[in-house]
């Protein structure tokens, strides 16, 4: 029954990289003889039980990837995206060292640079590394007793985690780093501190007001996520962590002001001197608006780059336009296209979109460690 599982598995291992190869070639003029590289690829396959794509079919099938992006709003610039091919790195220690290399330079001073650093894929034999963060940079979110967290509660269970590996946290402010959570090829799970220096804050003020002095607020730069497979012609790499910059309404819209996150928007309502009575008063619309406009002043005071959701809707149309012309159909997921604040306002919320799953693509699985203990 193995053999037979081995044979199938090697077969639709097969059928996926000719797709991949076919796309490849088809696209890049550059790319040689296809059906030399087909023989080249069936026949490793048929030896190794899986195959290794060279650095140029890496890096066209990292930016594809992000093409086939259905829930991003940004893939404008898709061609753009660097790729550090890092497929010989396994170790934990090393692949948190490149991740800290990657946030610098990602981060290039504040003018964020699209990035994907690709570490060492899942083979038959042995499954790759993998970063059990969700982005390499998410601030702790400390449950007490009493169930409530200090930070960001969507990361209560990972910083629980880090808490069990060893981390004896930080000032237990509202915005602590988190450590890396690494597991390497063939070892446990394990912490690993960001250097200061790979993590640029913005401090978050108001244009009329001083919150970041008052409040302590803040948001990182990058937004580099890492705990999704880089899924390329049949073969993962779990270990991918990738970024562009955030749009605006990510940090304010979202992460500042979901009822689950930080839940600010009573907060601003009160220090703006709107009244919170009744609903129909729409203060939770006004304090929205209010957060967004200081996001958006404080990065640009800062120097760091952000899109705005209404520049960015434009862009994608751009992206839709520009993708026809090549003869391909852009797959989009409505609810996350449109943007979470002023949707109507904008020209991508008055269309509809397929959403057909294509590959190469980011592919999130089942959280689980290598020994199949639950991580999170």
């Amino acid at each position: 029954m193995a053999g037979r599982a081995k044979l199938r598995a090697a077969r639709e291992l097969g059928r996926e990289a000719e797709e991949f190869l076919r796309l490849y070639h088809g696209e890049e003029p550059t790319a040689g003889d296809l059906d030399s590289r087909l023989t080249a690829v069936r026949a490793e396959i048929g030896d190794t039980g899986t195959y290794h794509h060279t650095s140029a079919e890496l890096a066209f099938g990292a930016r594809v990837a992000w093409r086939n992006s259905n829930r991003c709003i940004g893939r404008l610039y898709w061609r753009s995206l660097q790729v550090r091919d890092l497929r010989h790195v396994t170790e934990a220690e090393e692949i948190a060292e490149e991740c800290a290399t990657h946030l610098r330079i990602a981060t290039n001073g504040g003018r964020i640079r699209p990035l994907i650093s690709v570490f060492a894929p899942d083979t038959p034999e042995r499954r790759g590394p993998r970063i059990w963060n969700e982005q390499l940079i998410r601030y702790a979110g400390y449950r007490a007793a009493d169930g409530t967290v200090t930070g960001d509660p969507r990361t209560a269970d990972v910083t629980a985690l880090a808490t069990r590996l060893g981390w004896p946290g930080g000032p237990h402010t509202a915005f602590d780093v988190l450590p890396l959570v690494v597991e390497g090829v063939g070892d446990k799970p394990r912490l690993f501190e960001l250097p200061s220096d790979a993590v640029l804050h913005v401090p978050l003020d108001h244009p009329e007001r001083p919150w970041s002095s008052q409040w302590g607020l803040r948001w990182h730069a990058v937004p580099a996520v890492s705990d999704m497979c880089l899924e390329i012609g049949g073969v993962c790499y779990g270990a991918a962590p990738f970024n562009g910059w955030y749009m605006g309404t990510e940090i304010g819209a979202r992460n500042l002001a979901d009822v689950d996150r930080y839940d600010l928007l009573p907060r601003v309502a009160d220090s703006l001197g709107i009244d919170t009575g009744s609903v129909r008063s729409l203060w939770k619309d006004r304090a929205l608006v209010e957060l967004n406009r200081a996001v958006l002043h404080s990065f640009d005071r800062a120097g760091v780059t952000l899109a705005d959701h209404h520049t960015e809707a434009e862009r994608f149309l751009q992206h839709l336009d520009r993708e026809r012309r090549k003869g391909r159909e852009v797959q989009a997921d409505w609810a996350w296209i449109v943007p979470p604040m002023s949707g109507a306002t904008t020209p991508v919320f008055h269309r509809t979109y397929e959403d057909r799953v294509l590959r190469p693509g980011f592919v999130r699985h089942p959280r689980e460690a290598a020994d199949g203990a639950s991580y999170a």
